[in-house]
């Protein structure tokens, strides 16, 4: 009996899967619940134009990657440049066990044809193809979240302990702009842990400071120095312009008005602190789960929060706590993973202990109620920046 033809498997993939067309593809599409577009064509194809909203995964890598990337209860629609790809492809995905899976009828030439919408996503140099190589391996990155990445924007309060750190990796993994914020100037005694720095630049302002180590470490990220202290006049100014906010503050009030900016504005806040050998991070969003109002309602008095500078703090203790915010950081920016909303992690560096703590929105939280807050004065912090 003679193998089959390539003729005869496409024959049997049409059979076998259900084609919608382009005008029934953008009906669906703007309605309240539309599938999922899956682009199975070739990175090159779908960096010059797909369809808005679509997802890349290449024909050749779709056994490999489908259950990584997409679920197998989701509505799917596949599309290649003329339908024979997509329909091959989704005669796989159905044997693999995707329960609604369709091609779209002529592809995406028949789709542009009949004036279709068209995106084109940003495409990487071969330079940033180099650089991101370890990200764009990965199903849940690859070149369209590294391109989402370089559209993308995080406002870090503070370049200290923590903000060094996270700032670091945040450029090194490509976001696009970034923010900092810092009003004091690098002095020696920082550079036991802070090392966005270094002992030549003492006396320069930190965000300055960091703006130097960041375009080095990556000229392709854009980063802005906001050398001011944060106050009430400009806060929503300043979260308004970014997607995700980090915490990395060394006091109450500066903590309190940051994240109701953050509530105010719905905008992500990545919050981390340490003291000692102890730190924690968390992820508020805003609308679905408590803020930072509903974890600390009042600070404590402050002969209860001695400042780091007081208390002290391990080195490399806020280097991990501030890895840890730009992993969060970076979740959120791909939409890839569950973040730390409503869970406490915590960290014990002489034990190695983590912990993770449920933390419930307050029901009488003002923040959260759009009430008005109370104003908490400038104190030391039992859980700073470091």
């Amino acid at each position: 009996m003679s193998s089959p033809t390539a003729s005869d498997l496409l024959a049997r993939a049409r059979a076998a899967v259900r084609e919608v067309s382009p005008e029934a593809l953008r009906d669906e599409l703007a309605s309240p619940a539309p599938p999922r577009l899956v682009d199975v064509r070739e990175g090159e194809e779908f960096a010059a134009g797909c369809i808005p909203g679509a997802h890349s995964l290449p024909r050749g890598y779709l056994e490999l990657r489908a259950e990584g990337e997409l679920r197998r209860d989701e509505r799917l629609v596949l599309y290649c440049a003329g339908g024979v790809r997509s329909a091959l492809a989704a005669a796989t995905l159905q044997q693999l066990g995707f329960e609604d899976v369709r091609s779209l009828a002529g592809g995406f030439n028949r789709w542009t044809d009949g004036g279709g919408a068209v995106a084109r996503p940003r495409a990487l140099s071969a330079a940033q193809r180099e650089r991101y190589r370890r990200h764009l391996a990965l199903p849940e990155v690859g070149e369209a979240g590294q391109a989402r990445l370089a559209q993308g924007s995080a406002l870090l309060l503070g370049a200290g302990g923590l903000g060094s750190p996270a700032a670091l990796y945040l450029a090194a993994a490509g976001v696009g702009r970034l923010g900092v914020v810092d009003s004091d100037v690098v002095e020696l005694s920082n550079l036991q842990r802070q090392v966005l720095h270094t002992e030549a630049r003492a006396g320069m302002p930190k965000a300055q400071s960091a703006r130097l180590a960041l375009e080095a470490l990556n000229p392709h990220v854009a980063v802005e120095p906001h050398v001011l202290r944060l106050d009430a006049s400009n806060v929503d100014g300043l979260v308004a312009r970014y997607d995700v906010v980090l915490d990395g503050g060394d006091n109450f009030a500066t903590r309190y008005l940051l994240s109701d900016a953050c509530v105010r504005a719905r905008k992500p806040l990545v919050h981390g602190s340490v003291y000692r050998f102890e730190g924690q991070v968390t992820t508020f969003l805003p609308d679905t789960g408590p803020c930072y109002r509903c974890l600390f309602p009042a600070p404590p008095p402050p002969e209860l929060a001695p400042s780091c500078a007081e208390a002290g703090v391990l080195g490399v203790l806020p280097g991990v706590m501030g890895l840890l915010q730009a992993t969060e950081a970076l979740k959120l920016l791909l939409g890839a993973g569950e973040p730390l909303a409503g869970r406490l992690l915590t960290w014990d560096a002489l034990s190695a202990t983590f912990r993770t703590l449920k933390v419930a929105r307050a029901a009488g939280c003002p923040a959260c109620n759009g009430q008005p807050v109370p104003e908490v004065p400038q104190a030391g912090c039992a859980l700073g920046g470091g």
